[in-house]
């Protein structure tokens, strides 16, 4: 069941409708322009200061307390360690104040923390680095639960996964961008140190002044009374995000995303100097080609996912990146022991050409992975709670980069080769993947939905936007085929529960998707009424939950492709809901050019097959389409007046 404040944004541009617009029109919007440049500011300045900082104790202090070889580590478990710390308090926080007031608030302490950074670079003192290393770990996890909150608060349902799409793009971007000035700023002669603290307090002031611009977020739970305990608060968080077990697998999923994504980028450079045999710009060129890929995978979700959230995709993403990583094993396995190359050298040779395609491929297929799930659970939270649930996962990411840390070491440890890892995290992320799938069904329905939709026929949907974002509501639509149920998971960005013929559950295959979707079997009245009766007294319990039924009133598919006439179980739906006081609108569909495809019945007449005579313009790849009308009050339906409704979406 989705929230009204979930979809529904909260300035009224967001309502302006534009058939054309795709998810960089949104960078000319004010909801959401000041609010990206505001994120990728800050996101670029962690990452020059981070990176610089590491270039300075790794090649030019002499620290008997942080050799080089521990720099890396101790910078990255300080900037963690915040989240561990302050993340349930930060959720809180986001929920009862103001989210634009909020993500000033932690410009203006950014800015603070850069002033004193600068002085710690120009002076050379790596302990006040070290301590704002510690604060910029805080600052990230105050923005975080506020970046994620945010967004549905000002983008509708349709924009969320492009807004999501940008934000991650954006994210990547800015880290690559922030490193490379790192690393060429500190490594400037003489004016190094003073040209990164100057960069960083440059970043921070710009970053403050356009979050100026953003236009207020008022507060989901202005009520909210803080619990300062991190502990208790956290535990809190995530048994309120487990009541729905979507959003809880949803968190999980995206904290094995960046267990995943971890074990590559810490292994970057020992990947670059001890596989490929290359210097520190081959290194340098392997995070620039998981960034890109990052971000064109995340762009593409709009794309593939028609506007809506599509979690569809994430199957998708998990087989992309697992197949990716297994065949890094494979591409860099062989190489020969060579004298170490630069950059130069190192593209020149073909086989290096696999591996970065490997390192682009798996990076892309997880910018599919994981913009949907936060799509999904930005759509999916309660809004009163949303920015607590977001923070809980920053958490439980957190724990997750560590656990993978732990895990590379022990593998390192135990003689695993960098490949052999890149091989056990692939075959992991199979099975992990798998699991999850299995616990939520809806990302494996969704995604057979999707390849139907898209790689079996070219599907056309018109209309969407009367598919209700929020609250119960009885879907109609005429019968054709046995995937129609298929195409109109494909077409609604909310999980359907379908009222289906009990026979059609014995089909291979599709009874075990429809069982898997939790469809409601239904049997005549005459043939069994006890199931007769359990299946409207089901129906009943979907109404009362607030979430979307779909019923194909004509009873059966049809054998000659005319519409049938209605039978009255609509009209047994709605008195129920009406009896329970609920009043649920009715929203026609029609399915067309479907019929005499390779799922539609056949019917013989006189020794000729009637549907699939012409399997070429009927079958795979052919042009089918879904017309979704206007939302009907219920108590204007009747059964011949619904079916007119439906016949004439099947003439438009």
């Amino acid at each position: 069941m989705t929230n009204p404040a979930a979809a529904a944004p909260a300035t009224p541009e967001a309502h302006e409708e534009n058939a054309h617009a795709n998810q960089f029109a949104l960078l000319g919007q004010r909801r959401f322009a000041p609010f990206f440049w505001t994120q990728f500011a800050g996101a670029a300045n962690d990452n020059l200061f981070k990176f610089a900082f590491t270039v300075m104790v790794t090649y030019q202090l002499q620290l008997s307390w942080m050799p080089p070889s521990m720099a890396g580590l101790v910078i990255g478990a300080l900037f963690i360690l915040p989240f561990l710390l302050f993340s349930a308090t930060s959720g809180q926080l986001t929920d009862k104040f103001d989210k634009t007031k909020m993500i000033r608030f932690v410009k203006d302490l950014e800015i603070v923390i850069m002033l004193i950074a600068a002085w710690g670079f120009v002076a050379g003192n790596a302990v006040v680095l070290l301590a704002c290393v510690f604060l910029m770990g805080l600052h990230s996890t105050l923005f975080g639960p506020v970046k994620f909150a945010y967004l549905p608060q000002v983008l509708d349902a349709r924009e969320l996964t492009g807004g999501n799409g940008m934000v991650e793009m954006g994210t990547f971007v800015a880290i690559l961008l922030g490193q490379v000035a790192g690393g060429l700023l500190v490594a400037l002669p003489n004016v190094g140190h003073t040209s990164v603290a100057v960069g960083c307090v440059l970043l921070a002031l710009v970053g403050r002044g356009v979050a100026q611009a953003i236009p207020r977020a008022p507060a989901t739970d202005p009520g909210l009374v803080i619990n300062w305990n991190p502990i208790s608060e956290t535990w809190r968080n995530l048994k309120l995000a487990n009541q729905n077990v979507v959003v809880f697998r949803s968190l999980l999923g995206i904290s094995w995303m960046w267990f995943f994504g971890a074990v590559f980028l810490s292994q970057f450079p020992s990947f670059a100097k001890e596989v490929l045999h290359g210097d520190e710009q081959v290194a340098s060129l392997l995070l620039v080609v998981f960034s890109v890929g990052i971000g064109v995978g995340s762009l593409l979700c709009e794309t593939l996912s028609r506007r809506q959230v599509e979690i569809g995709l994430v199957p998708l993403g998990a087989i992309g990146m697992s197949v990716f990583a297994i065949d890094l094993y494979f591409a860099s396995r062989g190489l020969p022991k060579v004298a170490e190359m630069g950059l130069g050298a190192f593209v020149h040779q073909a086989a290096h050409w696999r591996v970065m395609a490997d390192l682009a491929l798996l990076s892309l297929f997880a910018g599919l992975y994981s913009v949907p799930m936060y799509a999904l659970i930005q759509l999916r939270s309660q809004p009163t709670h949303r920015a607590r649930i977001i923070a809980a996962n920053n958490i439980l990411n957190a724990l997750f980069m560590i656990a993978s840390s732990v895990i590379a070491g022990a593998l390192l440890g135990a003689g695993f080769t960098i490949p052999q890892i890149f091989l056990f995290t692939g075959i992991a992320n199979a099975v992990v993947a798998f699991y999850i799938f299995m616990l939520v069904p809806e990302y494996l329905l969704r995604f057979v939905a999707w390849v139907l939709s898209r790689f079996v026929y070219r599907f056309e949907i018109k209309g969407e936007t009367h598919i209700p974002a929020e609250g119960a509501a009885v879907l109609v639509c005429n019968h054709v085929s046995f995937i129609d149920a298929v195409l109109l998971m494909a077409a609604s960005p909310r999980p359907i529960r379908f009222i289906m013929d009990h026979r059609i559950f014995r089909v291979p295959v599709l009874g075990w998707l429809f069982k898997l979707a939790k469809a409601i079997p239904i049997a005549s009245q005459k043939d069994d009424p006890a199931a007769y009766e359990a299946a409207f007294a089901k129906a009943q319990e979907v109404l009362r939950e607030g979430d979307l039924l779909a019923i194909f009133p004509e009873g059966a598919i049809t054998r000659d492709g005319t519409l049938q006439p209605f039978k009255g179980g609509v009209m047994k739906i709605l008195g129920g809901a009406r009896a329970q006081g609920i009043e649920p609108p009715v929203v026609p569909m029609a399915l067309t050019n479907l019929w005499g495809s390779y799922f539609s019945r056949i019917e013989l007449r006189g020794g000729e097959r009637v549907a699939m005579a012409k399997p070429f313009r009927r079958g795979f790849f052919s042009r089918v389409g879904l017309n979704v009308g206007a939302p009907v009050p219920p108590a204007e339906v009747q059964p011949e007046g619904l079916r007119q409704r439906v016949g004439a979406l099947l003439a438009s």
